[in-house]
């Protein structure tokens, strides 16, 4: 059986009506997390009981059942004992068989202080005092559904709780650390309300009596789904009404809902293995949105889901050294890879376009059977393809199939010719690769689900068709000359698109006229910078079309703007030309700063509180004079607690008095942070501190980024922050990975932190010989886990490189010349 740090001390069996016998020998094979347990006859085939006395560690890497530290109120430190199982690590915490497929029914009781909470997956059914110690209680769960390991939780430690019933009766509750209930009110709503939501989705009841959330201090992962006790990051579940700001309101809302819905998908019918890892995640990142959506229309979180989820996941996917959604898994090490941009965010795209291709009836119809079909099981993505092609009738394995089984994404290129009063389109597909146009043999062919939309109705498909072939031709009837052609409705279909220089030029109008709804205007900017990353046209192109953006109110367009702006600035940061960039930053973002102000207006809703923060940051990181001096103004106010600045406007005050400060406002950054009792302003304050600029300022912060002051999983994020904050810092942030690799690597224990940490630090380098040193330091420190981010990143590197070399000249002389003669607006 599955075992990893721990001791056995005896074992026994009993065969049912049998006297049990005991276990002579046990052979550990640590290499493979196994325990092969010897007994001195072979044992009769039948049902019996195993009995197993061991002893295991409270260990302190967040995994398995480990020690998570906490501060009192009254500042004492202490530890609460939590768990984390996922993927293979519930060994850890008993002998088991821990595969998803092999699944049991789980009685579990705890023997712990009478003053702690005691939490598992189910509600308590007894409460007893411990025969041996006044001071310490047993507590005993009822028994668990059929489930998989990884799913197993326990909690003992000190905490609040808010509690509600859903309309359909489900206790729920939100369990906060002492003192601060209030901050878990938020979240309880959301929960409440998601519960009856993804019931009548399904159509299948939430099925245990009971749900807890909680927030755990130190927590590697965002949160994780565990049947009936989920837990949580601070950040991705408390909210202070004053001091949380919209952005972590919305990010709580998409957690909750996101380990809300595998409670059903994931929980309830379970994957085989972790190949099928991607169908879980990827299900319950799409479905998370539609369930903001329902909860907080206001939120137009779907345009945010292009640019959060589905642009990250293409510009991952056009890498060589991506890999297909289903990628098969042997040894438990390559699990931790796949928890990725491509299991999560192409998953959750790829189901976004194939809910839209079925159609939202027959979808929920056709989950309803799986669920059902499928409940306490498990599963594999063939099983939900064969329940939605009976529910739609369409041919959903095939078309999948192209999406799941092969990686990488098409690029259509499409040209248009009027004839009489129709248009006809050609349309060709070929892999869409960051290199450049793909070139080899045998092309890999999609079946690609597309729509097409016209300027007589931008919001609605004119034609939707299947194209399962090369190259296709289709005849759009009555379409006018002056008309133009948009393909790719609602950026929904997971491919990019090139136009014909023509069909693009009758598309800019409608970006500067707003007529292209939101979502389309910033997917044909997206596609158009990626082709300008590739080398398949000019960056000149793309500056151009971004100029075009003037008149722009929508966040979400401004925020994939402002994310392409941020990588053509580190790309930049290489040349003597950086300040120039920032010039057409400033350009580009003044007009929307002057009508935004940096002070709500009545009305304005959660939107205009996320945009605001964008710009301003982006203003001033680039040194717009007029921001700058408001924001060291409104510091002071701060500081001094004449004036608390609003939570949606402190990251950008924060970000751009320290990139423009000195050592004594990062002093002033740092009290702050030791004085924050909220880990959303922790955490807020680690992400900026890398904007510093000098040197000795940078290696400081570096310092501090390993100190006890950080907790163990935002450490990536402060040297991240440096590695993107300014060219000087990503070359120290490298160098500080290197000569602290050891206390890093042993901190993350191979997880997936490691590489999250990798990819942050080393992806904005631009020079060929980066990419053989980052090879090499690797290739004598392995991190078997990071292998393929380490691959990618050097990938990465060599196309900056490349880009650099392609087009840095022709950015120059379009900067400077934009500079003589001014755009009139």
């Amino acid at each position: 059986m599955n075992c990893a740090d721990i001791d056995i001390i005896t074992a026994s069996y009993a065969p049912e009506g049998d006297e049990e016998i005991h276990a002579t020998g046990f052979n550990y094979q640590n290499e493979d997390e196994k325990v092969t347990l010897s007994f001195p006859s072979t044992l009769q085939t039948g049902t019996g009981t195993l009995k197993i006395d061991f002893v295991g560690e409270l260990n302190d890497k967040m995994k398995g059942f480990y020690r998570s530290k906490y501060t009192t109120p009254s500042g004492e430190v202490r530890y609460a004992a939590v768990t984390q199982f996922e993927a293979t690590d519930a060994r850890r915490a008993f002998p088991c068989w821990d595969e998803p497929a092999i699944k049991a029914t789980f009685d579990i009781s705890l023997v712990v202080p009478k003053d702690r909470v005691a939490l598992s997956n189910m509600n308590v059914i007894d409460r007893k005092p411990y025969p041996d110690d006044e001071n310490v209680v047993e507590v005993k769960f009822a028994r668990t559904p059929v489930m998989s390991t990884y799913l197993v939780a326990f909690v003992v430690g000190e905490y609040d709780f808010v509690e509600t019933r859903s309309k359909d009766g489900v206790c729920v509750r939100v369990y906060t650390p002492v003192g601060k209930a209030e901050q878990g009110k938020f979240a309880l709503e959301v929960a409440a309300k998601t519960l009856p939501f993804y019931k009548d989705y399904f159509n299948v009841p939430y099925p245990l009596p009971k749900i807890d959330l909680i927030a755990i201090a130190d927590f590697a992962a965002g949160a994780m789904e565990n049947w009936g006790l989920v837990t949580y990051r601070e950040t991705a579940l408390l909210i202070d009404p004053k001091n949380s700001c919209s952005s972590s309101r919305q990010w709580v809302a998409l957690v909750v809902g996101h380990e809300l819905a595998h409670q059903w998908f994931g929980n309830l019918v379970t994957m085989e293995w972790w190949t099928h890892l991607w169908l879980n995640e990827g299900f319950a990142s799409w479905i998370e949105y539609l369930c903001v959506d329902h909860c907080f229309p206001e939120y137009d979180i779907w345009t945010q889901f292009v640019s959060a989820d589905y642009t990250r996941a293409q510009e991952l996917d056009a890498l060589d050294n991506s890999h297909p959604i289903e990628v098969s898994v042997g040894h438990p090490a390559e699990v931790d890879e796949i928890f990725d941009a491509i299991s999560y965010s192409k998953g959750a795209s790829v189901i976004r376009m194939l809910h839209d291709y079925i159609g939202d009836k027959d979808f929920k119809k056709g989950m309803n059977m799986y669920l059902t079909k499928f409940q306490q099981k498990n599963a594999a993505t063939e099983d939900l393809w064969e329940s939605l092609e009976n529910a739609s009738g369409k041919p959903i394995a095939a078309v999948m199939n192209t999406w799941t089984k092969q990686m990488g994404f098409p690029l259509i290129y499409v040209e248009a010719e009027q004839v009489e009063d129709d248009r006809l389109l050609r349309l060709s597909q070929r892999k869409f690769c960051a290199s450049g146009p793909y070139v080899g043999e045998d092309c890999p062919q999609w079946m690609v689900p597309i729509t097409i939309s016209t300027s007589e109705d931008p919001n609605h498909a004119k034609l939707k068709i299947l194209m399962d072939k090369p190259e296709m031709n289709v005849v759009l009837k009555n379409v006018k000359p002056d008309q133009w052609v948009k393909l790719n409705l609602g950026t929904v279909g997971f491919y990019r698109t090139q136009y014909s220089s023509a069909m693009l030029e009758s598309l800019l109008p409608g970006i500067r006229d707003l007529s292209l709804p939101p979502v389309d205007r910033l997917g044909l900017q997206n596609d158009l910078f990626s082709l300008a990353r590739a080398g398949i046209i000019s960056t000149v192109e793309v500056l151009k079309v971004m100029e075009a953006f003037v008149n722009e109110p929508n966040y979400t367009v401004w925020s994939d703007l402002s994310c392409n702006l941020g990588i053509l600035s580190t790309l930049l940061s290489h040349t003597d030309f950086y300040e120039e960039i920032q010039e057409f930053v400033k350009d580009v973002f003044s007009p929307i700063g002057e009508r935004l102000g940096w002070d709500p207006k009545p009305g304005e809703g959660h939107l205009d509180a996320l945009l605001r923060g964008l710009v301003l940051g982006k203003l001033g990181k680039a040194g717009h004079k007029a921001t700058l001096e408001e924001a060291r103004r409104r510091f002071k106010d701060h500081v001094e607690g004449k004036q608390i600045l609003s939570a949606d406007l402190r990251s950008p005050v924060y970000l751009t008095v320290l990139k423009h400060g000195d050592g004594t406002t990062l002093d002033i950054m740092l009290k702050l942070h030791k004085q924050a009792d909220m880990q959303e302003e922790k955490n807020r304050i680690e992400r900026v501190l890398g904007a510093t600029l000098s040197p000795e300022l940078i290696q400081k912060v570096l310092t501090f980024a390993l100190s006890e002051e950080v907790r163990p999983q935002d450490t990536v994020s402060v040297i991240g922050g440096v590695a993107g904050g300014s060219k000087h810092g990503r070359k120290a942030a490298w160098k500080f990975i290197k000569d602290n690799w050891e206390e890093l690597y042993n901190r993350y224990q191979g997880g997936f932190l490691i590489s999250r940490l990798i990819k942050l630090s080393v992806e904005g380098f631009a020079i060929d010989k980066m990419a053989g040193e980052v090879k090499a330091f690797f290739e004598s420190h392995p991190a078997p886990s990071a292998e393929r981010t380490i691959q990618q990143c050097c990938e990465n590197i060599l196309l900056n490189a490349a880009w650099l070399k392609r087009d840095a000249e022709s950015i120059h002389q379009y900067l400077l010349q934009r500079k003589a003669s001014p755009p009139t607006a």
